[in-house]
């Protein structure tokens, strides 16, 4: 689920649905009963998936039940992506309207944190023995640049590529398919091109209206998969800068700009339509229209029983295969993290309520639940090493092994607006308004602008 605020105009706001609108406006201390705590949550765009809602409204018997006399008031957001942070960011902004409890993207929190909007919970943390169970890289995660932690993770989340069997055997290629470089990739998205007419060969997310998926997805795979694997290739942590000017940079760009350009992606006018996603999995994935997917570990929650798109057979027909890197040089491998935290506004009516509903939530047996629903990745070390966990559905095994070569975004305040610059040079090499060079250098005049000129030229 994966994935944060981009620079989103005020049009975008209309785009929230009127009944969120509304049911938000009265949300926060403003309103509350101290007996009552309300929790804001990003709910999907597909009225068929209700994956969060479900969970939720059965964690919220559990607290009622747990605590009497308190009441819980779910408040979901039906939004894109872009449009919940833009949404978020306004509801924290006041006591009036804000939650005692909202859902953060990691790659949002340190922007919100900057701004003031979270509270810090360390003095719960260090009184929740849970908390030890919990596994380093996720509480950095959800870190503030000040060294306090601002949210707690409810999993995490890896990505590699989908490939559909049935497509591969009328392109004739092998079931087992593991390309070893970019070029593999490419070669096998011709292949299927030339061969099985009616399919989309290759899906890379891209472009702004994809928002952080063609960021983190889409560049972001391709960008930590060059070089030696040693370094950052979007932020110098020893100079505290962000990148301009590297090769590393264009090559990612090279690699989208083909995939568009040789027609072996979707459409121009479907990759850049914002609903895309809801396209991939739903419709063009388990009716075999798509050759190669680059996307993450949690699209099996949406083929479940009860979703609407049940796709009992999805493991059968699909395969999974690693994201090389660019030569194949080592690790031979790249992945990228994110997940999602549970966060208390520094606004909050409520905060000690608010984090007894998330240890109620973040008990063993409602985050194994909760992983397992989603398709997420375990963060909690109690959960990872639990057999009904690891043979909950037969991606889990492939996703959770490619944490070890996995990469997570600089996740400071000014990415969100890098994410947008990203998401910009995308887009013009896939409608091919831009050359790679122009739109590199495009990227690189943006980055000083949105970072305040604290950039490194590579």
């Amino acid at each position: 689920m994966p994935v944060r605020p981009t620079a989103v105009s005020i049009l975008a706001l209309a785009l929230v649905t009127t009944a969120a609108t509304a049911s938000l406006t009265s949300c926060g201390s403003g309103s509350s009963s101290p007996d009552t705590v309300k929790v804001s949550f990003k709910e999907s765009m597909d009225n068929s998936v209700k994956v969060t809602d479900n969970y939720l409204a059965d964690i919220k018997k559990q607290f009622e039940k747990e605590y009497p006399g308190k009441k819980v008031e779910l408040v979901p957001v039906k939004a894109s992506d872009a449009d919940y942070y833009t949404k978020l960011e306004q509801m924290l902004r006041s006591p009036r309207t804000a939650p005692d409890l909202v859902y953060e993207d990691t790659f949002l929190i340190n922007s919100d944190i900057t701004s003031g909007y979270l509270k810090p919970l360390d003095a719960y943390l260090a009184k929740w023995g849970d908390w030890a169970q919990f596994i380093d890289t996720a509480k950095t995660a959800a870190k503030g640049e000040d060294g306090k932690t601002y949210g707690v993770p409810d999993g995490t989340d890896t990505r590699g590529l989908w490939f559909d069997k049935r497509v591969f055997a009328k392109a004739g290629l092998p079931a087992d398919w593991q390309p070893k470089s970019w070029d593999d990739v490419l070669a096998a998205a011709r292949t299927i091109r030339n061969k099985v007419p009616g399919v989309t060969p290759l899906n890379v997310y891209t472009g702004k209206p994809a928002g952080e998926t063609a960021s983190m997805q889409g560049f972001e795979m391709l960008l930590y998969g060059t070089g030696d694997g040693t370094g950052d290739p979007l932020y110098d942590k020893a100079g505290k800068k962000w990148i301009a000017g590297s090769q590393a940079f264009k090559d990612a760009l090279s690699f989208v700009g083909t995939v568009y350009k040789e027609k072996l992606g979707p459409d121009v006018s479907d990759a850049l339509d914002p609903n895309y996603r809801n396209t991939v999995w739903g419709e063009l994935m388990p009716q075999g229209r798509l050759g190669i997917n680059l996307d993450g570990s949690w699209l099996p929650q949406s083929w479940g029983r009860g979703s609407g798109h049940e796709w009992p057979d999805w493991s059968k027909e699909l395969g999974l295969a690693y994201m090389p890197t660019q030569h194949g040089q080592a690790p031979g491998k790249v992945s990228m993290s994110g997940g999602w935290t549970w966060a208390v506004p520094a606004k909050a009516g409520n905060p000690d309520l608010a984090f007894d509903f998330i240890k109620t939530m973040q008990t063993k047996a409602n985050a194994e639940k909760w992983y397992i629903a989603n398709s997420g990745i375990a963060v909690r070390k109690d959960v990872a090493s639990d057999p009904s966990y690891t043979s909950a559905q037969p991606s889990i095994g492939f996703f959770t092994d490619l944490v070890a070569s996995t990469h997570y975004r600089p996740a400071y305040s000014a990415y969100p607006k890098v994410s947008t610059a990203i998401q910009e040079a995308m887009e013009s090499v896939t409608t091919g308004d831009a050359s790679v060079d122009k739109a590199a250098s495009q990227y690189d005049s943006a980055l000083k602008d949105v970072t305040d000129g604290q950039v490194v030229t590579r």
